[in-house]
C-alpha cells in the first residue's frame, strides 16, 4: 500500500470518526460524556440552581446542554447565553423582587400624564371597560419587568435563532393552555421563551407566540429529563427544587388548598420524570426546607442550600471533571460576542396598527448599539406610556443589516380603563371631608394616540370634567387638548383664628391648552380659559364685605410648568416636584377685571438606607385689586399646619415650608404583600395674609406633626397629630395624597 494511500485512508477514518479523532491521546482513552444540565421548577427556591452551577464551576465540569422549566428556565438561558454563576448571583441577588413583581415600571420612567393620573387618582387597580363590561388582567402579573431583565442579559445572543447555536444549547418547556400540549421551544426568542416557560397561570399572564397561548411548563414536566436526552446527552445532571407538600394543619384557606393541588400534579410528574433516570445520572435536591416558591427575600439562603447539596455529590460528579486548559477552552467559546449596532427598527407582524407610533418613538435607536445600555431605556418610555400589557423586542437581521423588531401588546384589558381615587380627612372632632372620584381614560382614540380623560368626583369637592388631549403628530411631544370642568368647593373666611364666614364655591370652566411634554420628567402647557361661578355664604351673617352671593367672570391665558420626578406619590424617597404657573386674568378675554396670579409649589426628597428627608414648600398670591373670595387660597389640615383644622386659614396670599423626616420600619422585602410602612416627623412654617405687605418671618405660625404611615392598595393612610404655636392640637386619620 503506497503512503499516498495511507494518508488517504487515515484523513477518511478521521473524517468518519468524528473532530475528536485525530488527537495526541492514546486511542484507548474514552471521550469526555456529553453532559446535560436539567433545572427544574420552583419559584423563589430556584435560585438553588445558582450554587450548584457555582460547585459544577469549581469542579470544573462543563455542561454541554442545558434544559429547563420556569424557574429552572430561567436560571438555564442566562447560563446557556454565556454569563458563569457568578454573574447569575449577582444579576439575581441585585433584583428588587418586590418591584419586579409589580407591573407597572417605575415612577420616574412613567410617561408625564401617567404620573398626573397617578397624583389625581391613587388607587390603581388594572381595571378596563370593554362592550358595557369590566374587564379585568389575564394575570395578576403581566411580567414586562422580569421581561426587560432577561432581555438585558441575554442581549449579547438576542440575534441568535437557534438555541442550539447559544454558547450552551438550551431548551424550554411550556405549556399549551388550550390543548394541554407540551411545547418545547429550540429557536426563536430566548426571552419569550423563558416568559412563556414560567407563566404560571392565575399569577403571571399566558404569553401568545406565533397564535398559542402559553403558560409555565411545570404542568407538563417540572423535571424535563426526557427533554434533556432529545438534546443527545450522555449522562443527566438533575437538580429538583419541587415545593413539597404541605401538611394537613396548613391546608387552612382556599388559597392553600388550590396551592396544595397544583403541587401535587406537579410532583407526580416530576416522580416520574426521575424515574427515567439511569445509572449513573446524578439527582441534586437542595434541602430547602420551609422557603415558599415567593419568597425572593431568601435568594441568597437558597443559593448556598444549591452549594451544599451539590458538595454532598461530589463523589458522583468527579468523574467528569476536565483539565484547568480544557476548563479555559470551553469557558472561552461559551463567552457571547460584542452587541452589533443597530440599523433599523421595525415593528413585528403581529403589532402593525402601532407601527409608525412605535417607529417613530424608537427611531433615535437607530445607529446605536444594540446593548442593554440604550435598548433598555427606551423600551421602558415606550412601556412607560402605559399603554401596553408586553413591549418586547428581539435582535433581527434583514440582508446584510442588524436591527430591531418590536412587538408591543395592547392591553387585554384595554383600551379603555378606570382609575380611582379617595381622599378621606377626619380630625376625630367632628369635622370630616370625603371625596371619592374616578377617572375614565379613552385611550387609541385615532392614530396618533389621542385620549380622553373623562373625571367624575363626589363628596366634598364634586367635580366633573373632560379632556381631549391630541398629540401633534406620531409620538410627537406637542400636544393640543380643548377640556371643560364643572367643581365645588369650601372657603373658609377668619379674623385670626374667628371663623367670620363659610362660602360654596362654584365654578364652570372650558378652554383649550397647547404645550409640549418633556419624555417623562415634565410639561409646559400654555392655554386659553373662561370661567362662569359663583359663591353662595353658607356659614355667617352677610355684611358689605360678605355678600350673601355674588357671581363672577374670569377669562384669560395661563402658563404653567411642571416637573416629576419623584419615585411615588404616596411616599416618596428620591426625586423632586416642581410647578410654577402664572394666570393672567382680562377684561378683554371675558374677565371681570384685570388681574394675575401665582402658585408655586416644590418637594425635593432625598433618602439613605431607611431614611428620607423631604424639604417642601408652597406659595401663592393672587395680584388682584380687591380679589374675590374665589381667589383665596386654603390652609390648614395634615402637613399644611397641621395643628390648624383642615381649610380654617384662607386668604389671597400664602405660603409653607416643611421638613418632613420619614423612617421606613416595612418595606415588602418580607414577602410579595407586605406593605410598607413608614414613621414621620414634621415641622412646618407658614401662613395666609389679606396683604401682601403683611408676609413676613416674623408672621408664620410654627407647627409640628408626628405620624404613622402605611401604602395600601388604595393610597397612603396615615394616623398622626399635629401641634400648632398657640397651643391647639389636632388629630388625624387621614387617606389620600399628601405630597
Amino acid at each position: 500500500m503506497s503512503r499516498r494511500f495511507s494518508v488517504a485512508l487515515a484523513i477518511l477514518a478521521a473524517v468518519l470518526s468524528g473532530p475528536g479523532a485525530i488527537a495526541d491521546e492514546p486511542a484507548d482513552v474514552p471521550a469526555r460524556p456529553r453532559i446535560g444540565l436539567v433545572l427544574s421548577g420552583g419559584g423563589a427556591r430556584g435560585a438553588a440552581h445558582i450554587g450548584v452551577l457555582k460547585v459544577l464551576e469549581e469542579l470544573r465540569i462543563p455542561v454541554d446542554a442545558v434544559a429547563g422549566t420556569s424557574m429552572g428556565a430561567v436560571v438555564g438561558s442566562l447560563y446557556a447565553s454565556g454569563l458563569s454563576a457568578g454573574e447569575i448571583e449577582r444579576l439575581l441577588s441585585s433584583v428588587d423582587w418586590q418591584n419586579a413583581f409589580r407591573d407597572r415600571p417605575p415612577r420616574e420612567t412613567l410617561n408625564f400624564r401617567r404620573k398626573q393620573d397617578d397624583r389625581e387618582f391613587l388607587v390603581h387597580v388594572p381595571l378596563g371597560l370593554r362592550g358595557g363590561s369590566l374587564r379585568l388582567p389575564r394575570g395578576l402579573i403581566q411580567g414586562q419587568k422580569l421581561s426587560e431583565m432577561l432581555r438585558a442579559a441575554t442581549l449579547p445572543v438576542a440575534n441568535v435563532e437557534d438555541f442550539d447555536r447559544l454558547p450552551i444549547p438550551f431548551r424550554a418547556l411550556a405549556t399549551d393552555l388550550a390543548t394541554g400540549e407540551p411545547v418545547v421551544f429550540a429557536r426563536g426568542s430566548l426571552a419569550t421563551a423563558v416568559r412563556a416557560s414560567m407563566a404560571a397561570p392565575g399569577v403571571f399572564a399566558p404569553v401568545d407566540v406565533d397564535g398559542r397561548l402559553l403558560a409555565d411548563g411545570g404542568l407538563i414536566e417540572n423535571l424535563p429529563v426526557a427533554l434533556a436526552r432529545e438534546m443527545g446527552v450522555d449522562a443527566v445532571i438533575a437538580v429538583d427544587v419541587s415545593s413539597p407538600l404541605q401538611a394537613r394543619e396548613a391546608l387552612g384557606s382556599a388559597l392553600a388548598v388550590s396551592n396544595q393541588m397544583i403541587s401535587i400534579l406537579i410532583n407526580r410528574q416530576t416522580v416520574r420524570s426521575r424515574e427515567a433516570l439511569r445509572p449513573g445520572d446524578v439527582v441534586i435536591e437542595p434541602r430547602l426546607g420551609d422557603l415558599s416558591s415567593v419568597d425572593f427575600s431568601r435568594v441568597r439562603e437558597a443559593i448556598v442550600a444549591g452549594e451544599s447539596a451539590t458538595r454532598e455529590r461530589v463523589a458522583a460528579l468527579a468523574g467528569w471533571s476536565v483539565t484547568p486548559a480544557e476548563c479555559a477552552s470551553f469557558v472561552a467559546r461559551a463567552r457571547p460576542s460584542p452587541a452589533p449596532a443597530i440599523e433599523f427598527v421595525r415593528t413585528a407582524p403581529d403589532s402593525g396598527d402601532y407601527r409608525k407610533f412605535i417607529e417613530a418613538a424608537l427611531a433615535p435607536l437607530v445607529g446605536q448599539p444594540a446593548d442593554a445600555e440604550h435598548v433598555a431605556p427606551a423600551i421602558r418610555g415606550l412601556y412607560g406610556r402605559d399603554m401596553f400589557d408586553a413591549v418586547d423586542y428581539a435582535v433581527v437581521r434583514d440582508g446584510d443589516r442588524e436591527g430591531l423588531e418590536v412587538s408591543a401588546h395592547r392591553k387585554s384589558w384595554g383600551p379603555n380603563y378606570l382609575r380611582f381615587g379617595l381622599d378621606l380627612q377626619d380630625d376625630f372632632q367632628g369635622n370630616n371631608n370625603f371625596t371619592a372620584g374616578a377617572r375614565f381614560v379613552l385611550t387609541e382614540v385615532n392614530p396618533y394616540m389621542a385620549e380622553w380623560n373623562i373625571d367624575l368626583k363626589v363628596g366634598e369637592q364634586p367635580l366633573f370634567g373632560a379632556e381631549f388631549f391630541q398629540p401633534l403628530g406620531y409620538a410627537s411631544p406637542w400636544f393640543v387638548a380643548p377640556r371643560f370642568q364643572f367643581d365645588s368647593r369650601s372657603i373658609q373666611v377668619r379674623d385670626q383664628d374667628r371663623l367670620l364666614a363659610e362660602y360654596r364655591v362654584h365654578e364652570t370652566s372650558f378652554g383649550v391648552d397647547f404645550g409640549r411634554e418633556f419624555t417623562d420628567w415634565g410639561e409646559i402647557r400654555t392655554g386659553l380659559r373662561h370661567v362662569a361661578g359663583s359663591t353662595r355664604l353658607r356659614i355667617g351673617a352677610p355684611t358689605a364685605t360678605l355678600p350673601d352671593s355674588t357671581t363672577f367672570r374670569q377669562g384669560g391665558f395661563y402658563v404653567r410648568l411642571s416637573f416629576d420626578r419623584l419615585d411615588s406619590v404616596a411616599f416618596p424617597r428620591h426625586g423632586e416636584l416642581f410647578t410654577l404657573e402664572w394666570d393672567a386674568e382680562r377684561a378683554g378675554l371675558g374677565a371681570d377685571r384685570d388681574g394675575d396670579s401665582a402658585r408655586l409649589d416644590w418637594l425635593i426628597a432625598r433618602s439613605r438606607g431607611r431614611n428620607t428627608l423631604l424639604l417642601w414648600t408652597t406659595a401663592g398670591s393672587t395680584l388682584t385689586a380687591q380679589p374675590g373670595v374665589q381667589n383665596y387660597f386654603p390652609l390648614g389640615g395634615f402637613l399644611n399646619l397641621s395643628g390648624v383644622t383642615a381649610g380654617a386659614l384662607s386668604g389671597p396670599h400664602f405660603g409653607i415650608g416643611r421638613l418632613v423626616y420619614l423612617r421606613r420600619l416595612g418595606s415588602g422585602s418580607d414577602g410579595l404583600f407586605d406593605l410598607p410602612t413608614y414613621v414621620g416627623l414634621a415641622a412646618e412654617a407658614g401662613n395666609v395674609w389679606q396683604q401682601r405687605g403683611e408676609a413676613s418671618f416674623a408672621s408664620l405660625r410654627k407647627d409640628g406633626a408626628a405620624f404613622l404611615g402605611l401604602d395600601t392598595l388604595f393610597g397612603p393612610v396615615y394616623l398622626g397629630a399635629g401641634y400648632d404655636q398657640a397651643g391647639s392640637m389636632s388629630y388625624y386619620l387621614f387617606l389620600g395624597r399628601t405630597f
